[in-house]
């Protein structure tokens, strides 16, 4: 990503001024959010889509209703339709977000959906994980990503074989099975995080204004011959409405700044005493649409912002990842529920739910800046970029070894 001596970047704006120019897809993303939130809490109250406190795990003590996550939902799909208008004057290198994006954000609330109003079987959610990872992998989000991985093992972008004259790409299908386990990864880990009044929306605001921000800085730091090197590897979006657009930085700008307006807004209603929750709806679509923003990021295979990105996502990776340590080392299924998740660790040691969010809060935010820097520093010095990668490792390690110890402790009174 870092510009050659010879060429400037080709957009001649800072990227505060890149961001100030997607302002309506904020606001209108937000004030939609705000409006739809109410009305699928009643509407949820109606038709008995509710969440009753009725298991030891759960903090609430009244029937909430689900339903938030339509309501996000409809509000993002109201954001991204704004920057399709003439509102928005992105620069025309930026392409718009892709058909495959919106086909898996459709795929995954349908079945989370079908699980908050009918209890459907947890299978029938990971296939529309599966649909959406197939969505992302046919337009070929994501897929450079091994492409990155390959050249910095092998020096080469495409391995591959022919079978009776049939050119088979390992890397594609490599970079299919990354993107198929990124979109389970994190739909699953942000479902998991969702255990306390306005923590994964809160974590989800943080969480994309780092994506965003990073996305900003790439796009503005991109020159002419990246441009053309992503042009000639990424292939044009099933509907085209961008002519010649090029990068997805544009896109993950867009689809960021519809997700902060429509978690924010959400969040005026579930942040503690919630009045309404995400439910599988919710946290599938919010797990999903992170990750997808987080291999756009990869689109010249430039693997380094990719672990930028999951740097500013790792307290929900960090959450799962714990809860598949811990169950293994206890002898219990993966699937099996518990209270020893990150935020279930705190509320116990400070009691209050709002104390215990804010906390988590404080965490992501750390992860955001630790994220930016290093895709800040892979452009100003490799050197940089390890220090970060050290200081986010031992951070990383630190609050694994605290968070099994204490639930450890926990399990043995």
């Amino acid at each position: 990503m870092q510009p050659s001596a010879t060429q400037e970047p080709f957009l001649n704006i800072g990227w505060v001024d890149l961001l100030i120019g997607y302002w309506p897809v904020l606001v209108v993303s937000f004030i939609v959010s705000c409006i739809a939130t109410p009305i699928c809490r009643t509407i949820a109250h109606k038709t008995g889509v509710v969440d009753k406190p009725n298991e030891a795990r759960k903090v609430h003590t009244k029937t909430t209703a689900y339903l938030g996550g339509v309501a996000v939902l409809i509000a993002i799909f109201a954001g991204i339709i704004v920057s399709q208008t003439s509102l928005i004057q992105s620069p025309e290198i930026f392409r718009h977000v892709p058909v495959a994006v919106l086909v898996g954000m459709g795929a995954i609330a349908f079945t989370g959906f079908a699980d908050d109003a009918f209890g459907w079987d947890p299978w029938y959610k990971t296939a529309g994980q599966l649909v959406a990872a197939a969505s992302l992998s046919v337009a070929e989000v994501g897929v450079n990503v091994a492409a990155g991985f390959f050249n910095s093992v092998f020096g080469q972008t495409d391995i591959g074989f022919f079978i009776g004259g049939y050119y088979v790409s390992v890397t594609y299908w490599v970079g299919t099975a990354i993107i198929a386990a990124f979109v389970l990864g994190a739909c699953n880990a942000a479902n998991l995080i969702d255990g306390l009044d306005g923590l994964l929306s809160g974590v989800v605001a943080i969480t994309v204004i780092g994506l965003v921000l990073i996305s900003a800085f790439v796009a503005t730091s991109l020159t002419p011959e990246q441009l053309i090197h992503i042009r000639d590897t990424l292939p044009p979006d099933w509907l085209n409405t961008r002519g010649d657009g090029l990068t997805l930085t544009g896109a993950n700008i867009v689809l960021g700044l519809s997700v902060l307006g429509a978690v924010l807004g959400f969040l005026v209603f579930n942040f503690n005493p919630a009045s309404i929750f995400l439910g599988d709806t919710g946290s599938l679509l919010l797990g999903y649409v992170c990750i997808a923003m987080v291999l756009m990021l990869g689109e010249r295979g430039q693997t380094h912002i990719v672990i930028a990105g999951l740097i500013v996502f790792a307290l929900p990776i960090l959450d799962t990842l714990l809860a598949i340590i811990r169950r293994k080392m206890a002898g219990k299924p993966i699937s099996e529920p518990d209270s020893n998740h990150i935020h279930h660790i705190l509320k116990r040691k400070f009691v209050s739910v709002k104390k215990t969010v804010l906390i988590l809060y404080a965490l992501s935010m750390l992860f955001c800046v630790l994220g930016y820097s290093m895709a800040w520093g892979h452009t100003t010095g490799q050197f940089r970029a390890y220090v970060i990668y050290i200081v986010a490792s031992i951070l990383f390690g630190g609050i694994s070894l605290i968070a099994l110890n204490a639930a450890r402790k926990h399990e043995h009174g």
